[in-house]
């Protein structure tokens, strides 16, 4: 799976998570009415509702702004009615790209993507063009610095993991969909608190591009994931251990 953590700790680095705390709040509050929207607002009968709460409560998102989205999704409170599509495209070196969007408005956000695939090298595909190349995944982060990666190793695989790797201090932990919660559970219970966690899409092989190629497909991918409609944007790419992204 090595390439997606290598991905977390470029975006770590860069502080984009801290720097976009108010978008991310507003991207997983969509996550949250629609899931309650399609599953009912009962967590616990709602694994989707589960997992975006619990990315929520990693993000340190105030209880009440959770539930506001809960009740929304239930219809207890007025809210906007969200749209999930999710686009296939490629990016420069024919990088494999899917773009998962929560949208209250098809048109607006199908040419926001569009405009951003081909300022960026890229274009829209067709449906299943790419999507068989991704199998939807449990991943979970852990602070490399403030945790051993052997112990994390160790209590990830006794609690059911697939894999765990290591890139530049960001311990990356993938599980099954069913199991992501039941093993989240396990490593807090072991003392591990994720930086954080989601269900997301990853590649079952990767391509290795040229560096400065790579360096296109990745602020393609920075571009796309800055947008208020989208929730994820997954690829196909292999970033090496030495890859430096600001290097020009």
């Amino acid at each position: 799976m090595s390439g997606h953590s290598k991905w977390a700790s470029i975006k770590h680095k860069k502080g984009a998570l801290d720097a976009k705390r108010g978008k991310i709040f507003t991207k997983i509050i969509k996550e949250i009415t629609v899931a309650a929207r399609l599953g009912g607002g009962d967590q616990e009968a709602n694994p989707r509702l589960r997992a975006a709460i619990l990315k929520a409560k990693a993000e340190n998102m105030p209880k009440e702004n959770i539930d506001r989205a809960v009740k929304k999704g239930t219809g207890d409170l007025e809210g906007v009615n969200y749209t999930e599509i999710t686009y296939e495209a490629y990016g420069p070196g024919g990088a494999a790209i899917l773009i998962n969007t929560l949208t209250d408005n098809r048109n607006r956000t199908a040419a926001d993507v569009r405009n951003m695939l081909t300022k960026g090298n890229g274009n829209l595909g067709e449906t299943g063009c790419v999507s068989y190349l991704f199998k939807r995944k449990g991943v979970m982060y852990f602070d490399g610095e403030k945790y051993s990666e052997d112990d994390v190793f160790a209590a990830a695989l006794d609690a059911g993991a697939d894999d765990v790797t290591n890139e530049d201090g960001t311990i990356e932990v993938i599980t099954e969909p069913e199991s992501f919660e039941s093993i989240l559970e396990a490593m807090n219970k072991a003392g591990f608190e994720e930086s954080s966690a989601e269900i997301s899409m990853l590649p079952d092989t990767r391509i290795t591009l040229e560096a400065e190629t790579t360096r296109k497909v990745l602020r393609l991918l920075e571009k796309l994931e800055d947008h208020e409609d989208v929730q994820y944007v997954a690829s196909n790419i292999d970033i090496p251990d030495d890859f430096d992204f600001d290097e020009e």
